[in-house]
């Protein structure tokens, strides 16, 4: 059956919208700091908030079989609903820092029932054919999760509250435009359930371990890498005394981030995914191991490593998660991609705390390269599926 044009670009769009509310509470944190009275290390508590939301979320939708017994593109419509309203509570409510951890962990468990769910639509109408398509929508994961600090820097002038309100604006519309102009997939079926007793019978095939361990160490470097970036522009900017718009640089090194994820999908047809997330990996591991350095290279230079970074830092995801389907043991493999997305977004919470912590007792310029055990590790267990030259 042949599929309208529109359908992908509105995935794409509604993936993005609903995205957006990931980082809004980071875009916004240094305003909320000043104004609420917020302790110093709130950045890495913020963010960690939104992943043990999403980590929650995600088990518990499993659990309980959501999408399997519902209408995925409703289950879209309705979490990006409640994210976008667990967003912008904060506007509503008397300031205070427990009440703005709450709303971001709330809005990570709606979080779930908007990536994860965006996936599977797209996997519902393309069948096997999503090769691309997963490059294009962890793009729009990419782009959506880059969008608050571009608001940020351009909505100055309308103050946080701005930022709050526009991202809730835009997943309300991507999850109504989801639900009427995408709806539910011709290839749509009952997925495998989550099986807690089979948990560790996944790990048993070492192609799957080896794909998922490559995918931990990535998740390691990425979320902290994503989560720091404002921290490191402000120091460079510090030392240097140049003006450096912090927030739109921030959006720009992660928005590089989209073509990589477009590259890679396309390349990963000529040369399999394995040694696409395998270079993509190793480069975003050379410039953790070099960054205590980039703080002294003129502007142009560090601020081009930073955008190689981000386009490196998130390339490889897509195909770590296509490792992951393949590899995944076929009776299986929903209980092997529910453990590999939750652990994976499990490892993001102790490496932003890890961050978090160093950022009192170390300089700055030595934060990032603490990120290069996750590189490290996934790259040592990749070169298995290297070696077996099948993917």
């Amino acid at each position: 059956m042949k599929i309208q044009k529109h359908i992908l670009p509105v995935i794409v769009f509604a993936q993005f919208t609903g995205t957006s509310l990931w980082f809004a509470g980071n875009a916004i944190l240094p305003q909320i700091q000043e104004a609420w009275d917020l302790p110093g290390n709130s950045l890495a508590q913020v963010t960690s908030a939104v992943m043990l939301g999403f980590i929650l979320g995600t088990f518990a939708f499993a659990l309980i079989s959501i999408v399997d017994r519902f209408h995925p593109s409703q289950v879209f419509l309705i979490c990006s609903l409640l994210g976008a309203f667990f967003n912008v509570i904060l506007l509503l409510i008397t300031p205070s820092y427990f009440w703005l951890m709450v709303s971001r962990i709330l809005t990570g468990v709606f979080l779930a029932g908007i990536y994860p769910v965006g996936m599977k639509i797209a996997t519902d109408w393309y069948g096997g054919k999503t090769g691309k398509a997963l490059g294009y929508l962890v793009g729009a994961l990419v782009l959506g999760s880059a969008f608050p600090h571009f608001l940020n820097h351009w909505g100055a002038d309308y103050s946080w509250q701005f930022v709050l309100v526009g991202t809730s604006i835009l997943a309300t519309v991507g999850g109504l435009m989801m639900f009427f102009f995408v709806g539910d997939g011709h290839h749509r079926q009952k997925g495998s359930h989550f099986n807690p007793k089979k948990v560790l019978n996944v790990f048993k095939d070492k192609r799957f371990r080896s794909a998922a361990f490559g995918y931990f160490g990535h998740m390691w470097e990425l979320y902290a890498f994503w989560a720091f970036v404002p921290m490191a522009l402000a120091y460079y900017k510090k030392i240097h005394s140049i003006a450096l718009p912090v927030s739109l640089w921030t959006f720009i090194i992660m928005v590089a981030g989209v073509m990589g994820c477009i590259y890679g999908g396309i390349i990963s047809e000529r040369l399999g995914s394995a040694k696409v997330a395998y270079r993509f990996l190793w480069t975003s591991g050379l410039l953790c191991l070099i960054s205590p350095f980039l703080y002294v290279l003129p502007p142009v230079v560090f601020l081009s490593g930073m955008l190689l970074w981000g386009f490196a830092v998130i390339g490889d995801s897509a195909q770590y998660s296509s490792l992951n389907a393949i590899t995944a043991p076929p009776q299986l493999k929903g209980t092997a991609l529910t453990l590999t997305v939750s652990i994976g977004f499990l490892l993001t919470i102790p490496s932003i705390q890890f961050l978090g912590y160093l950022q009192q007792v170390i300089d700055v310029r030595w934060l990032l390269f603490t990120l290069l055990i996750g590189p490290a590790f996934g790259l040592y267990h990749t070169r298995y599926l290297l070696k077996t030259k099948a993917f």
